[in-house]
Order: structure tokens, then sequence, then C-alpha cells
């Protein structure tokens, strides 16, 4: 079963999906809405969107239809979403470690995957956050969007349409582990350019090498040299 439903409203679309998985056969179900109240970003961060200018978008996929481990799924869902942007843009869309999209150095999309059970199930749920149309981001100097990145005009009800159809089929096909790690590295904002990062209190600059299988960012640090992080560990200043 391979659907998608619309929300006026909601909360959040990754806690809303799991009332759409009633069937024993429910997989790449889909639910999004372009008013989301209380959107969850990664590692319990918020992730605060304008009503009727952005979207939404949960996809829920049946775990034991997935041969990854978790951290491989997720950099493949990464580099599905990255194509998606930047065949839509005709633009070079970058993933920042380990959930953003970036798009001419701004923040325009970011990922959230939970593995749940549900009905003796167990899903890895997928929620995606899209600046899409909006303008005013107030203080949040990072963040951008489609519009204001590229100047061009998207309707919400054809983009998330054609993201549910792109993401639905390229996760019935899933590539092989070591191609989904060379196209995420690929793809790595600022990998091989010098970056100040902060880890603590203290910042120093440093080179993104690659990101491995264990999902783990390799930095070599002006002072400390190569050396591996987890999310949360370090963080990357743009």
């Amino acid at each position: 079963m391979d659907q998608l439903f619309y929300l006026k409203e909601c909360s959040s679309t990754n806690d809303e999906v799991s009332k759409f998985l009633l069937y024993e056969n429910s997989d790449f179900i889909g639910v999004s809405t372009f008013n989301q109240t209380k959107g969850r970003g990664q590692y319990g961060n918020t992730w605060a969107a304008a009503a009727g200018k952005n979207v939404a978008y949960t996809l829920a996929v049946k775990a034991q239809n997935v041969l990854l481990s978790d951290f491989i799924f997720n950099y493949y869902t990464a580099v599905v979403i990255r194509d998606y942007l930047a065949n839509l843009t005709d633009n070079a869309v970058k993933i920042k470690w380990p959930n953003d999209m970036i798009l001419k150095n701004k923040k325009i999309a970011g990922i959230l995957i939970e593995k749940k059970k549900i009905n003796q199930n167990n899903y890895f749920i997928i929620g995606a956050g899209f600046n899409v149309l909006q303008e005013d981001f107030d203080e949040i100097s990072h963040a951008g969007s489609l519009l204001k990145q590229t100047g061009q005009v998207f309707d919400l009800e054809d983009f998330v349409f054609n993201l549910h159809g792109h993401l639905s089929e390229k996760l019935k096909n899933i590539s092989s582990e070591q191609d989904i790690i060379d196209q995420f590295n690929l793809h790595l904002y600022r990998k091989d350019e010098i970056s100040v990062f902060e880890i603590g209190k203290e910042r120093q600059n440093g080179i993104i090498r690659n990101a491995d299988e264990k999902g783990e960012l390799w930095i070599e640090l002006e002072k400390d040299g190569l050396k591996p992080f987890y999310h949360k560990e370090i963080k990357l200043l743009y």
C-alpha cells in the first residue's frame, strides 16, 4: 500500500502517521501538512515553520523491508531527499552531516528519522520539514527557503506529491551500502574545506574528511589531528 494523506493542520506529522497504519500491509504511507504547529527536529530540537508556506512530511516504511543499518539508512534517506531537491531546483544541494539540506549556504530542509513499533510492526518514521515559500526567518541567520535561495515559486501540493513518489520509489529499490556511503560523502557540505568548529567551549579550525558507516564524521583538526565525532559532540559554525 502506497498512499499520501493531507492534513489541514497538525502538531507533528511524525506523530500523526501512526493513525494511518491500520492494516498489515501498510507501507510507504505518507502524511503531509502545510501547517505543522509543533514540529520536532533531530535530538530534541524544534522545527518552526510558517503556516501555508512550508511542507511538513512523514513517510512510514516497514523496518523489515530495509536491510541496512540505521546509520546507513539515515544516509540513504538524506541522499534521496538531496537528489529530489537538486533535480527540482537545478542547483547544487549539499548534506550538512547528519541530516540537514543546504542550498547556497542556507538550511532549507531537515530530516528526523525515528523507529517505532506500531500495530505489532516496526517502522522507520521518516519526517522532513521543507522551507519552500517562506521569506522571513527573523533571527535564524542560517535558514533559507527554496524561494529565497532560487527565486523559484513552487506549488506546495505538487511539491509534496512528487516528493512522496520519489522517496517511495527509491526506498523500494535501495542502493548498495558502499554506493550510499559514496553518494553521501560526494554531497557532504564543506567536505575538504577549512571550517571553524566548536568542541565544548573551544573553537578550532578543521577540515571535514568523510562520514563513515558507523555514523561518525571524521574531521582533521588544526590542533588535535584526524578524529571521529558523533552528532552533538562537535558543531560546525557556518
